[in-house]
């Protein structure tokens, strides 16, 4: 039997209210013990002291771009950036060519992650037939074959019929439905957020009301059909007082946001660099306080990157004419620390809570969690250690992040995946 002895290290799963210095063995990919001083004998040892030792973390929120766009990333290459950034499990979005609308491509993408992907992949299937907005997928075998949730992610369902339709199918199959809230009628043009910024830069902006009447129109669906209904990538301040609201009034309702919209406003953008675009876009501070305050109180529920990778030759063109995106697995866990866990806005154990027990609870994963028995994926980072992100040692095939150069205390240090250690930092 294959035996691995994480030795010493401080040991937080949220999932058990579990956070002592201790040790963690595991037998054959699986959780076989957490206890104190445990025996080493055969075994292969991971001295982990000074280190968090977690449940492994949870990116609900990827494009592989695989099938389709495999020039911007693939399965493989997205799967080792992940592993590189202390995730095990991603979950990606369906905008590939051809669109995941079906069990043929749902099936062909599992397959791919199994051959290919260093972590675990699960695939997130659209909503509607090639994410059009007007008939319905075929979400039921699509479940059948391996999604975990629907979305048109990018291209938002703008009938509300359509929703309302979607979410019923979605209710009665037990699949959380994922919303990019965005009014496509009050976002056309728009190349950043609508504001003094975007006036003095000369740019189309993209007001926050795009996204609060999205929210807010899914919110009164979810309650009609009961729905388990997420807001992705939440960023505006209105949109974070009324998913608080709906949580309160017992509505299944959950939300994450991204690290670059609780780290960057759009007073921080570099004027014209395409590395600070994305959808939603930077929005002004008052709202990256509101985010950040959402993540404080619970409102928010789980931190997923958005990872968005362009090739240089489509990123790099005119601000107006390049693509929203940016990557962000290798940066994640850095960032929540520096603006979250150093600033003494939460505790770790809420901070790794956002990265586990947080999204694995809202796609119904046995994962998150390092219960004994279940498969031994494991996190361990530091939260002292220097270290500054180099773009060009990334594992992603893509160079687009606003972060390149820029210095971190505290990150990913180790990923194991059904007990193998995947990747381990260079230090």
């Amino acid at each position: 039997m294959s035996r691995l002895v994480i030795k010493n290290g401080r040991v937080v799963d949220p999932s058990q209210d579990v956070d002592r210095v201790t040790d963690v063995a595991i037998r054959d990919g699986a959780i076989a013990q957490i206890a104190d001083n445990l025996e080493t004998a055969g075994s292969e040892v991971f001295d982990a002291s000074g280190m968090i030792v977690a449940p492994g973390f949870i990116d609900m929120h990827v494009h592989l771009r695989e099938p389709g766009f495999e020039h911007s990333e693939t399965i493989e290459t997205g799967s080792r950036a992940a592993a590189a950034g202390g995730f095990t499990s991603i979950c990606c979005m369906p905008n590939t060519q051809p669109i995941n609308d079906s069990a043929t491509v749902t099936s062909y993408i599992v397959d791919r992650a199994r051959r290919f992907a260093t972590v675990n992949v699960y695939p997130i299937g659209a909503i509607t037939k090639n994410s059009a907005g007007e008939e319905l997928a075929a979400i039921a075998s699509m479940k059948q074959a391996g999604i975990v949730a629907i979305s048109d992610d990018g291209k938002p369902v703008m009938n509300a019929r359509v929703v309302r339709r979607a979410m019923e199918f979605a209710a009665a199959l037990d699949l959380p439905l994922i919303e990019h809230c965005e009014d496509l009628h009050l976002s056309a043009g728009g190349d950043m957020h609508e504001g003094l910024e975007s006036t003095r830069l000369g740019l189309r902006g993209i007001p926050r009301s795009s996204e609060d009447v999205m929210v807010a129109r899914d919110i009164i669906l979810t309650e009609v059909t009961g729905v388990r209904y997420h807001v992705a990538h939440i960023s505006s301040k209105n949109s974070v007082e009324m998913v608080a609201i709906a949580k309160r009034r017992g509505l299944k309702v959950t939300s994450e946001t991204t690290p670059h919209h609780f780290v960057l406003a759009d007073a921080d953008m570099r004027p014209y660099d395409s590395n600070y675009k994305m959808k939603p876009p930077l929005r002004a501070r008052e709202d990256v306080d509101a985010v950040t305050q959402g993540v404080v109180s619970g409102a928010i529920d789980a931190i997923a990157t958005d990872h968005a990778p362009h090739p240089g030759a489509e990123k790099m063109r005119e601000f107006e004419r390049c693509p929203f995106g940016i990557i962000g697995l290798e940066t994640a866990i850095g960032l929540g620390l520096e603006r979250l866990y150093h600033t003494g806005k939460v505790s770790l154990t809420h901070l790794v809570r956002l990265f586990t027990d947080g999204p694995a609870k809202i796609l119904s994963l046995d994962k998150g969690t390092l219960r004994p028995g279940v498969v031994a994926d494991i996190t361990i980072f530091g939260l002292d250690h220097r270290w500054t992100y180099d773009v060009n040692r990334s594992a992603s095939k893509s160079r687009n992040t606003p972060f390149d150069g820029r210095e971190f205390r505290g990150g990913p240090l180790a990923t194991i995946v059904a007990g193998q250690i995947v990747w381990r930092a260079d230090i």
